[in-house]
């Protein structure tokens, strides 16, 4: 029987990315996305290339109870991988952006990963085996003006995957963070979209979503805890333990209202 992975955010990005990478290493694969025709186009690229067998599922995991739905449909799986890769982000001072997108982010980058999280690790633990990631940021190591809720969300992932990686040692379960800096994905203009911004260029990239990707796999197969691709990255998830606090949100603000009128 092949090994089976369950993936978030699969039609597009790095959850995409991811899927290729475990197909090419003989996985069959569960994508969920809530775009459902990005969803069926990546999944058949994926299985003329690769031969994988795959189901998709449009899910919403932005939406109340999404995670205990998905589960249902694939509860007679065996996943040997998790991985939480669906995400976006949000541009905008808190007290002028649509609280239906915060509430939505909230669900997806919290209550529903960690319910999916829950579901999935009671059964890895029960088998002796089992890898997850979740993606958080490396938003997660400071606060973020203009990206409030995004930031705050990103470091729960980061924090509650931390812990949870204490927890199931010794079980055969492993579970990674990844941290990852700006990449070429459609990341901005889908921040820029929801806060009612014109479309924007991405800012600041450091790397590719196929280098980013390489460097998850390869460190979650290896059972590492956290993964900070990128030496620059890792500099900059140092700068705000040793730079002033203000110093730190006031550069933020900087940036992100740059960002926001271009």
């Amino acid at each position: 029987m092949r090994n089976q992975a369950l993936i978030t955010g699969a039609a597009s990005g790095l959850g995409l990315e991811f899927c290729r990478l475990l197909a090419a290493d003989s996985y069959d694969l569960v994508m969920v996305d809530k775009h459902g025709d990005g969803l069926e186009q990546a999944a058949k690229s994926i299985q003329d290339a690769y031969g994988a067998g795959i189901k998709i599922i449009e899910k919403d995991l932005g939406l109340n109870r999404a995670a205990e739905e998905l589960f249902a449909e694939v509860n007679l799986y065996e996943f040997d991988i998790l991985i939480n890769s669906a995400g976006f982000g949000l541009f905008g001072f808190f007290a002028e952006t649509d609280w239906q997108f915060e509430e939505s982010m909230l669900h997806l980058h919290v209550l529903n990963l960690t319910h999916l999280c829950k579901l999935v690790v009671q059964k890895m633990i029960h088998r002796g085996s089992g890898r997850i990631m979740n993606v958080s940021s490396l938003a997660a190591f400071q606060p973020g003006p203009l990206m409030n809720v995004y930031y705050a969300s990103k470091a729960y992932i980061h924090y509650f995957s931390e812990a949870l990686a204490n927890e199931v040692k010794g079980t055969g379960v492993t579970v990674t963070v990844l941290l990852p800096g700006l990449f070429n994905t459609n990341f901005a203009s889908t921040a820029a979209s929801y806060s009612g911004s014109s479309e924007k260029k991405e800012k600041i990239v450091t790397t590719t979503v196929e280098e980013v990707a390489r460097t998850a796999m390869k460190g979650m197969m290896k059972g590492r805890i956290r993964i900070i691709p990128g030496f620059s990255n890792k500099l900059l998830s140092l700068a705000p333990r040793f730079l002033p606090r203000n110093l730190v949100l006031s550069s933020l603000r900087r940036i992100q209202e740059r960002i926001r009128k271009e």
